[in-house]
């Protein structure tokens, strides 16, 4: 089955004390371009997320946004700074040195007088195990893998129908430029005769084996045997592509150079009206199909 580029999925979760919301897409890309906004706090995440999103997908440029929000606000913990307490007490001894020297005698301050001072105690977040988050968001992940694979899937059924209606048109115009040929054989040989002819007046004496030289050369010249058997070739090579499974996007693209290659040879082998229309007409499928091509994982 053909696999699209394009794809979307979102989803919500929840666990570890934690809520979280997905948002998945992607659009074609000659490689596999990971375009990651997640947070930063949770340690080991974004590098695990790039992990299972390589092993589910190999081409197209994807963008996963993914919000987290707490399920309550961060305790924070008071912890004492040594050196600004000792800096405090010194300070407290001196006035208390002071106070006896001019004799006032001073209350003495309290362990809660003393944590009052600035500096003393500070608040800071209490450190936070994000291993247990990490793990329930990774636990969630293979459910949008999921449901984007499958959108992926059902866009490359659509764009497997879609690439098999254009092959057959290749494939009516090819037999149709075949036809064509054979229909044109007339009119080349009065070209030939022409041709002759004209080799004939241009010197007394004509040289027989020149003459067959030249002959045959205009005749290679305007032969499209073997560009027909080789967009027959490529009708049979872009169909069993189709049938395949995995990522053929590549050779799909190479194929398409080929294609447009042979058009191009037999537009400019024509020598016909007609068969110059057929030509046209295939170079138009083929560049359209080139465009669906593109999408193609």
């Amino acid at each position: 089955m053909t696999i699209s580029m394009t794809g979307f999925a979102a989803g919500r979760g929840q666990g570890a004390g934690a809520a979280w919301v997905w948002d998945m897409r992607s659009v074609n890309g000659k490689g596999l371009d990971l375009r990651l906004r997640v947070p930063d706090w949770i340690d080991g995440l974004e590098l695990a997320l790039r992990g299972e999103i390589s092993r589910a997908m190999s081409r197209g440029n994807v963008s996963l946004t993914l919000r987290v929000t707490r399920d309550a606000p961060e305790a924070e913990a008071l912890r004492l700074n040594p050196a600004s307490l000792r800096a405090v007490l010194a300070a407290l001894a001196q006035v208390e040195a002071v106070s006896m020297e001019v004799g006032v005698t001073l209350a003495q301050p309290s362990p809660a007088d003393v944590l009052t001072f600035r500096g003393v105690v500070e608040a800071g977040a209490a450190e936070e195990d994000t291993a247990p988050l990490r793990a329930a968001i990774l636990a969630d992940l293979p459910g949008l893998l999921a449901e984007f694979t499958a959108m992926r899937a059902a866009e490359g059924a659509a764009l497997q129908t879609v690439i098999a209606g254009q092959l057959d048109e290749i494939a009516r115009l090819t037999e149709a430029a075949a036809v064509q040929t054979e229909a044109r054989k007339a009119s080349q040989l009065d070209s030939l005769r022409e041709a002759m002819a004209r080799l004939m007046a241009a010197q007394d004496q004509a040289d027989p084996a020149r003459l067959a030289q030249e002959l045959a050369l205009i005749a290679v010249k305007t032969d499209v045997t073997e560009e027909l058997d080789r967009l027959r070739a490529h009708l049979a090579a872009a169909r069993a592509l189709l049938a395949e499974t995995g990522s053929v996007g590549r050779k799909f693209d190479f194929l398409m150079q080929e294609f447009m290659r042979e058009a191009n040879t037999l537009c400019s082998k024509a020598q016909d009206i007609a068969l110059t229309r057929i030509g046209l007409d295939l170079k138009t499928v083929i560049d359209q199909m080139r465009e669906q091509v593109q999408n193609v994982e």
